[in-house]
């Protein structure tokens, strides 16, 4: 899958016209501070996404878009939301949700990167973080807030996040904001109101259609991007392995066998639960091998320490859920083993999209036990892709 796999269209799914800038100098709409700030943050030339996305969104139009991560689809909506704040006006102005405390700071710092030369106040609102911060932050003029659904909801209900200047209001890994657990959140915050001026602009690598369908109620003509069912998954920069297993018992063994094996710069590994990822986490210490351990369990500061950790190289293996599989950005991280099969079809191409950042190469090795053969043939055939046997010479499988 490349970047010219995006095309655009409509609601009624014919060819729209949506005009595509090569340059973000021809994006007449962003200011020149937050164009300096565009170029001093290392953005050079826009994506196929950025292209198409942040014009939109500057422009006032409600979104739907569908970019794999990696193709710079926070760079989008962040830019294009940044255009319609008024620094002058010290109220919140852009609110940004998501569904994971790692990925509020990252956007927060790419926020706070992009509009460093803007004067605009940046800050993420996130839970097991004391709130009296977020009530300070909103109080002394945040204009762009990024946070997640519980931490928002409870702004919105005491009264301190007011609505009424918000231009743009944003979800990332929306697919996932709009089903189980988050939806009744989303549903309340959104029912709180907000002002007919406000546009939504909805972000995600993957779309089941039945929340497409449900999109419908909350966007207003919206501009969307899209990649089509038949170049949907964007596979094409990582090679896809799988060990099969009789004995549940053998993937421990299996794993500490290929991972000695390979030169690997950075590496995720997933597990199914929480409690999965701290049992895989001790046995591979004992083992020697040298990690860090990452679930929602775990205390807010504890969690951006190792995700910090991770992001600078200073760990090299992060053992994790699936609470990083969706937006996290670390670009050295060039192989992903599951080391349980996803249970969730669309979590496996979030998995895998940690690797192959940017056009890069990667590698994914899943291993399969006896009772998630069905598991691996129900993600083969819903991605319309094939998992190769792992060979026995390793040195072929380097990215």
């Amino acid at each position: 899958m490349t970047e010219t796999d995006i095309n655009i269209i409509p609601l009624n799914m014919e060819k729209e016209d949506v005009k595509v800038y090569n340059d973000f100098q021809d994006m007449t709409l962003i200011p020149d501070n937050l164009l300096r700030g565009i170029y001093a943050y290392g953005f050079e030339t826009p994506s196929e996404i950025q292209k198409r996305g942040i014009m939109p969104i500057a422009e006032g139009r409600d979104v739907i878009a569908q970019a794999q991560s990696g193709t710079g689809k926070t760079g989008t909506f962040t830019i294009g939301s940044l255009c319609r704040v008024d620094p002058s006006l010290n109220q919140v102005q852009v609110l940004i949700i998501v569904p994971t405390h790692e990925l509020a700071k990252q956007i927060h710092d790419v926020a706070s990167g992009l509009g460093s030369y803007c004067k605009i106040k940046v800050h993420a609102a996130r839970g097991k973080h004391p709130i009296r911060e977020d009530i300070k932050a909103i109080q002394d003029g945040c204009q762009f807030l990024v946070g997640t659904p519980g931490r928002i909801y409870d702004l919105c209900h005491r009264g301190i996040l007011k609505r009424d200047h918000i231009k743009v209001l944003i979800m990332d890994e929306a697919d996932h904001m709009l089903e189980d657990k988050f939806q009744e959140q989303m549903m309340h915050i959104l029912s709180m109101g907000f002002p007919k001026t406000t546009h939504v602009c909805l972000f995600s690598a993957t779309w089941p259609p039945e929340i497409v369908k449900f999109t419908n109620g909350i966007l207003q003509n919206p501009v969307r991007i899209l990649i089509e069912k038949t170049s949907e998954v964007p596979l094409a920069g990582i090679k896809q392995y799988y060990v099969s297993l009789e004995q549940e018992e053998w993937k421990f063994e299996t794993l500490c066998d290929v991972y000695s094996q390979l030169t690997i710069n950075q590496c995720m590994i997933f597990c199914n639960k929480q409690s999965r990822a701290d049992w895989l986490a001790l046995k591979m210490k004992e083992a020697n091998f040298t990690l860090e351990c990452l679930h929602g369990g775990m205390n807010a500061d504890e969690r951006d320490k190792k995700m910090e950790d991770f992001r600078k190289g200073s760990c090299r293996v992060l053992i994790t859920t699936d609470l990083v599989a969706r937006g996290i950005d670390v670009q050295q991280v060039e192989t992903v083993i599951n080391f349980d099969v996803p249970m969730d079809k669309a979590n496996y191409i979030h998995r895998i999209g940690r690797a192959a950042r940017y056009g890069r190469k990667g590698v994914t090795i899943n291993l399969v036990g006896p009772s998630e053969e069905r598991q691996k043939t129900d993600i083969e055939t819903y991605w319309h892709t094939k998992w190769d046997s792992l060979p026995n010479d390793l040195s072929t499988v380097g990215v």
